[in-house]
């Protein structure tokens, strides 16, 4: 099934993009919470959004991995391309998103039992 991982991956791309363009018009002192704390989550809903379907929850947490880490560096590259982050921040971002990732695809799997 990969149209859920597609879609997942999608819509958690396009919210991570909206975070930063949104963010990147807020006064400095705005962004220095709320960028790693909305990103991290949204790396959650990436992943619950890219779990249906799967036949276990090692299963979904795999997608839900590889769903949140996508978005979250593609995200991160955006906030990189508009001058808000160091290219390194993708490492930092990348990890966070694809654990966050596995938790809500593990989550909703767990859920659907």
């Amino acid at each position: 099934m990969a149209a859920p991982l597609m879609t997942g991956t999608g819509i958690g791309t396009a919210l991570q993009v909206a975070m930063v363009v949104i963010g990147h018009f807020l006064p400095v002192d705005q962004q220095a919470w709320w960028y790693p704390a909305v990103g991290t989550l949204l790396g959650g809903v990436t992943g619950w959004l890219a779990a249906p379907g799967t036949s276990g929850t090692g299963a979904a947490a795999g997608r839900g991995a590889a769903a949140g880490g996508i978005a979250g560096v593609l995200g991160s590259l955006v906030s990189t391309a508009l001058g808000d982050a160091p290219v390194s921040n993708a490492v930092v971002a990348g990890g966070a998103t694809v654990v966050s990732g596995a938790i809500g695809a593990a989550l909703r799997a767990m859920r659907a039992r």
